[in-house]
């Protein structure tokens, strides 16, 4: 049985959205845990420059509403999916973590989906961004 968590993503004090916004894709796609990034989806976006096509949505989102926040901006949702060890193999839940994240955006935001393979229990972690 998986768990899941909904986790905002906020710049945090002392960084800036580029910072906030690689750090979590970094983690995501972490090669040491994705099978050298064998495990690694996206949608809506370039995998390997999703850091630069995330941080352009964000500008464009203010550029668009004018909308300004400072350290409790979200720029974008971590969603965690865990599962019980040996449940289904890392592949299958990359799958499955690509469909809840498709059903939690509706196909209207880009994301990854990064399958940690290495640590148990099996964890699928999806960061999007937030704007349209």
């Amino acid at each position: 049985m998986a768990t899941t968590r909904l986790m905002p993503l906020h710049i945090g004090k002392g960084r800036s959205v580029w910072t906030a916004i690689s750090a979590i894709i970094d983690y995501v796609e972490n090669p040491d845990k994705t099978d050298k990034g064998q495990l690694v989806t996206s949608y809506g976006c370039n995998a390997q420059i999703a850091d630069k096509e995330f941080l352009y949505a964000k500008k464009c989102y203010i550029q668009k509403t004018g909308k300004v926040r400072g350290a409790d901006d979200v720029i974008a949702y971590h969603l965690r999916q865990s599962l019980v060890p040996g449940e289904i193999t890392p592949e299958e839940a990359n799958r499955l973590g690509r469909e809840l994240a498709m059903r939690f955006t509706k196909g209207k935001n880009a994301f990854l989906v990064g399958e940690i393979s290495v640590i148990r229990p099996l964890f699928c972690g999806l960061s999007g961004r937030g704007e349209s």
